[in-house]
């Protein structure tokens, strides 16, 4: 059964559900931080998906960052699978602005992460709503 990594869980926010993937947004304000978590039980590696599964994350990514780009006005996609901290694997899709606070930087440990409010939450998922394909399920607000 497939059970979201502690970390994610505390870290994140539940947004909903594609075919294979779980969409969290990452609690930090300072950046719209996307992450996709396959619903695969013990899968740390890409190589441990099946070949289903592997194309099936990467269509799925790769929509959801050509999403974000227009929604959010990126001037860059950040697109990676790090896995040291949360061995769970996930990919991490992040829309990069040049005024962003830590560009041209990585993101991690930059600065300080800024939670979301309820207002901005909800203008995330409103935005999103407008834009995500009839195979995306929202999560229980």
């Amino acid at each position: 059964m497939f059970t979201l990594d502690s970390r994610l869980q505390q870290d994140t926010l539940p947004i909903g559900d594609f075919p294979l993937c779980r969409l969290l947004l990452m609690n930090d304000a300072n950046y719209p931080w996307f992450i996709l978590v396959p619903r695969r039980e013990e899968v740390s590696e890409l190589f441990q998906l099946d070949m289903a599964d592997q194309q099936a994350l990467w269509l799925e990514t790769t929509r959801l960052a050509e999403t974000l780009k227009d929604v959010f006005v990126a001037d860059k996609m950040n697109v990676a699978t790090l896995g040291n901290v949360v061995s769970q694997l996930h990919m991490h899709v992040i829309v990069r602005r040049r005024e962003d606070a830590a560009w041209p930087a990585p993101v991690w440990g930059k600065h300080p992460a800024k939670a979301y409010s309820a207002e901005q939450i909800a203008a995330v998922r409103e935005r999103l709503r407008l834009v995500l394909a009839a195979d995306f399920r929202f999560a229980e607000e």
